[in-house]
């Protein structure tokens, strides 16, 4: 008695009609053009031009960029927002490993409601999430509160709010699920099979982890420290409610040359020479992530 199998066949390439091509891509095409490639095409034509009052500024100059590396104010609060945001990457990715690992290695059928946990701060607002971390660490706050009530200290301490501290905090806390599932996604493609050698040639836990766990995982560690880096060197919301003067970012910066003082050819100048930098970044971590990726 014979059998049919059937068996799907793919549609020949020939099959398929430019215009379908064409209309599958117009939608992502034109949100990457406008909304992405002709936004920094306008914010580099006016980094470019000269205030004079107008919504795209007159002539063409290059005061705007010798202004921002001229001026010390501007090196100052850069390095403060680049120290910032490495501070809050250091602390993102080193407490999101833990909670990567056990999500990747010893959730079992717990792993989905813990991964459904890890994003349910997407489902509050940004701006509530900071407001509670400045009610926790405000004067009469949740912590102030705690310690008094402990008996720890006689009074509030303002040591908390309106620091660099509060920010790094702050924002550790808002981008945490950022870290934890490209960590969590590099941990769980890495063959048990490599773990089950490594025991059977005798490695123990911590070699096992040193040698073949963590090698296996830099790359997503990488890429967690970059989705987190690239959007807090950039940040003014958190600066401004739970930041101090000492805490001004060059998003702070770049945000009231849009807005109080309407000059918006030097705002577009400062975010241009930010994105340098942030490209530089990216650039070294591209490296890093090539070094690393050439273990796995």
């Amino acid at each position: 008695m014979s059998s049919t199998i059937l068996t799907a066949r793919p549609l020949p390439e020939n099959r398929i009609s430019p215009v379908f091509r064409l209309a599958m891509l117009a939608p992502g095409g034109l949100v990457t053009f406008f909304l992405i490639l002709f936004a920094l095409g306008l914010v580099i034509f006016l980094a470019f031009r000269s205030n004079d009052g107008s919504l795209l500024g007159a002539g063409l100059t290059l005061e705007n960029f010798l202004t921002v590396v001229t001026d010390a104010l501007y090196w100052t609060v850069t390095l403060r927002s680049l120290i910032i945001a490495g501070l809050v990457t250091l602390a993102t990715v080193v407490t999101a490993y833990p909670v990567a690992y056990y999500l990747a290695f010893h959730a079992g059928r717990r792993r989905n409601l813990l991964l459904f946990l890890v994003t349910l701060p997407f489902w509050t607002s940004y701006l509530l999430r900071v407001f509670a971390w400045k009610i926790v660490l405000a004067y009469n706050g949740v912590l102030n509160s705690a310690f008094l009530e402990t008996g720890l200290w006689s009074q509030p301490s303002l040591a908390f709010l309106n620091t660099p501290a509060a920010v790094v905090v702050t924002l550790a806390h808002a981008y945490a699920p950022f870290a934890i599932l490209p960590i969590y996604v590099a941990l769980d493609t890495i063959p048990r099979s490599l773990l089950e050698a490594a025991s059977d040639l005798g490695a123990r836990p911590f070699t096992s982890f040193r040698r073949v766990v963590l090698p296996n995982s830099m790359p997503g560690v990488l890429a967690a420290a970059l989705v987190v880096f690239v959007p807090t060197v950039g940040d003014y919301v958190t600066p401004a409610m739970v930041g101090g003067p000492a805490s001004t970012m060059i998003g702070t910066l770049i945000q009231s040359q849009f807005g109080k003082a309407n000059d918006w050819p030097f705002g577009a100048a400062l975010s241009v020479c930010v994105m340098l930098v942030i490209l530089c970044v990216v650039l070294v971590a591209r490296g890093a992530d090539r070094r690393f990726g050439s273990r796995t």
